[in-house]
This record gives structure tokens, sequence and C-alpha cells, in this order.
């Protein structure tokens, strides 16, 4: 489980000490940047009509993107354990949402995070806190967005602390190994959407470069179709993919619109409510292979289903 390391108010050449967070021996450093004096613009609000609150805040800047080499996490498991941390050594929490509560793809998209793949954010599935507290030199912020892929969690960390505030590492990996559970990697497509929440449309086929969908048929579109009928209170959202040739764009575009043809399908073929169903578009911002092998970019094309909503 991801501890946060107990910190006190220790006063020591009259300066305080600032968070530190402890991440699970598993977890890898994967990007950090720091700056002495620097703003941050934080979200305090979900996007809504357009509009993101936020807050503008001053001081001592340190962002860093966190792999967590675990299959199977859920955004909850990384988060909780933190935010109850937080709560403990004082952090009162301003803002905190999930997925399309806090705007979904708007709210990812106008929020400040570090680069994939470096950090990689799934729009279906992530969550993300803001926290502050009251420190002699001023008050000190702390931001987490979440977020997981089919085989990591990620989790990006964004530290503003007051100037004299003394330096600390802001995150040790100290704690024991983190592990979800065992997923169904290998189940059917029902099992894996109730298990872990997402599944890839493994058998979808498109010409190159062109967002129209093959004729199938294709089973995994049935199993879905049949996975939807069976829980009639599931949505879900389709989240297309590419490799990383040309721009980012044209590949978020591209993605959206192969999503979007497989939406269409559901409906026209299988009979799915148009309002249970989304499609978005990721581009290459969200590889589950490396881009630098044919293999690996033939993997990183695909479509998948998120489930959205679940019955409370």
């Amino acid at each position: 489980m991801i501890r946060i390391g107990l910190c006190c108010l220790i006063c020591w050449a009259g300066m305080t000490e600032a968070q530190t967070l402890e991440f699970p021996s598993n977890a890898s450093l994967q990007l950090e940047q720091t700056s002495d004096l620097d703003s941050y613009i934080m979200p305090v609000g979900i996007w809504d009509n357009g509009v993101m609150p936020t807050d503008t805040v001053e001081g001592h800047l340190t962002q860093q993107a966190w792999r967590i080499a675990a299959q199977s996490l859920t955004t909850l498991q990384l988060l909780r354990p933190l935010r109850e941390q937080l709560r403990n050594d004082r952090f009162r929490v301003i803002f905190e949402c999930q997925t399309e509560a806090c705007g979904g793809f708007d709210f990812r998209f106008n929020t400040a995070t570090l680069p994939p793949p470096e950090m990689q954010i799934n729009i279906g599935d992530f969550r993300f806190l803001a926290a502050s507290r009251i420190v002699p030199e001023g008050t000190e912020y702390i931001s987490l967005f979440v977020s997981r892929t089919a085989q990591a969690g990620f989790v990006q960390v964004t530290q503003v602390s007051p100037a004299e505030v003394a330096e600390t590492p802001l995150v040790t990996t100290t704690a024991p190994a983190l592990r979800g559970p065992d997923a169904a990697a290998t189940g059917d497509l029902a099992q894996q959407l109730e298990t872990v929440g997402h599944a890839i449309l493994d058998d979808l086929t498109f010409a190159t470069g062109s967002s129209q969908l093959g004729n199938g048929p294709f089973a995994s579109l049935a199993g879905l179709a049949d996975y939807l009928a069976t829980f009639p209170d599931r949505t879900v959202a389709l989240v297309g993919h590419t490799d990383s040739s040309g721009s980012l764009d044209t590949n978020i575009a591209l993605s959206k619109r192969r999503a979007a043809a497989v939406l269409e399908r559901l409906v026209s073929d299988f009979g799915v409510s148009r309002i249970r169903l989304a499609a978005e578009g990721m581009g290459y911002l969200a590889p589950i292979e490396t881009n630098a092998t044919d293999t690996g970019r033939e993997a990183n094309r695909r479509v998948e289903v998120i489930v959205t909503s679940l019955p409370d």
C-alpha cells in the first residue's frame, strides 16, 4: 500500500520541512522538474461550460511523474491512502474529482501535466486532488493527478511550498511494493470489464490512415453489446489510440473518428442505445508498447472500451 511518511512541524534553524510522500518500492521516478520560484495554476473545481476554476499559487515548485509497475491497479487504490495521510498531516483537501465528474477530456487537457510517455493519463480513468496546509512560513500546496494503464499506475505530484521551507525529498520509495489484484487479462470481454473496468477490442480492423471500420463480423462488438444488455445500468466510453507516426492533432482526430465509427456500428448493427456510449480519441498519448518497433506500433493502434458508470 502507498503510505505517506509522517511529516511534523520540526523546527530546525527556524525552518519547516516540506511534505515527504512515501511510495512503494516498485515505483520509479520518470521525470522531475523544479523551479526555485514559480507559479502553478491549480484546478479547484470541475470543468463546466468551458470554464475551470483555478487558483494561481507561487513558491518553490516541484513536479514529479512516478510509474508504479503493477497491473490491475485502480486509481482509488493509488489515491485513497495518499488522501488519508495528507489529511492526517494537517492538509485540507481543496478539491477532488474523478474522470467525468472532473469534466472528462476537457479537464484533463486543460490541466498542467508532465508529458507522456513519462506521465500517462487515461482519459477514461483518472482522479485529481488538490490540498493545502498552513505552515509558519506560509502555505504549502500539493496536487495529485492519478491514472493507470493496463500495465502500470501513474502519479503526478505537484508541490508548491514557501521558499523558506527546508528542502526534503518529495518522494521516497521505501514502502512495500504495491500489487493490484490479478487481472482477468485472458478472460472474455465481459469478465475484463467487470474485474478491471476496461478491455481492448482487439479484432477491429481499419484501413491504414482511415477511420472506416471493416465489415466484420467482430466478436468483440457482439460481446460488448451482450455485456451492455446484461448490465442495463452501465455506460461505456470507446477510446481510440494510434501509434506515434504523424502529428498529435492529426492522431487525436483520427483516433476519435475511429472510436466514433465503433460507436455507430454498435448503434446500427447491435441496437445499443447511443446515450450509453461515448467516443473519444487519445492519439498517441497512451501507448501500451514501444513505438520503436513495428510490433509495438501495431499494439498501440487500438480501440479500448472503458466502463464509465457503475450501480450505486
